[in-house]
Parts: C-alpha cells; structure tokens; sequence
C-alpha cells in the first residue's frame, strides 16, 4: 500500500478534513486538519482516524499508523505545516 491510497481511502470515509500522509508498506504517519476535531477528546481524535482505517488495520494492510489531528488554526501554527 502506498500514502495515497491510505489518503485516498480517508478522503473518501472521512468528510471535511484535509490528510497528509507519509509511507509506504504498512506503515504510515497521518496528519488530518479539520473542525471536526475542535469537539473533540485527543484520544476521541486518534479512535476517529483509526475508525476509519480498521479492516486495513485488521486485515494488515497497515500494521503501523501514527496520527497526528490539528483543528484549521491549530494547523496554522503546527510545527508539520511547511505552507502546502
């Protein structure tokens, strides 16, 4: 599996957010932007992401994901955002 189709596969479960995806294999680091995560618990953010990709995850297609979740104005400031 490649990072756009774990892109991909996110853009098309998940609405309103904006992923950045890095890897390749099995193991992927994901970076989602979106107001969705305002409402949200860190862990609630994590289980949101990992929701989305759990027959990858159990099918082990991906074996390994780190997630990192920004709201758009935590985005702004993030140490990850290079202005793409």
């Amino acid at each position: 599996m490649q990072s756009q189709d774990v892109k991909t596969l996110l853009d098309e479960r998940i609405e309103s957010c904006d992923f950045h995806v890095r890897g390749e294999g099995c193991d992927f680091q994901v970076i989602a932007v979106g107001e969705v995560f305002a409402s949200l618990t860190p862990v609630r953010r994590q289980q949101f992401i990992y929701e989305a990709l759990t027959n990858e995850i159990a099918s082990g297609e991906i074996h390994a994901v780190s997630i990192k979740t920004y709201t758009p104005a935590q985005w702004q400031t993030a140490p990850e955002n290079t202005g793409s």
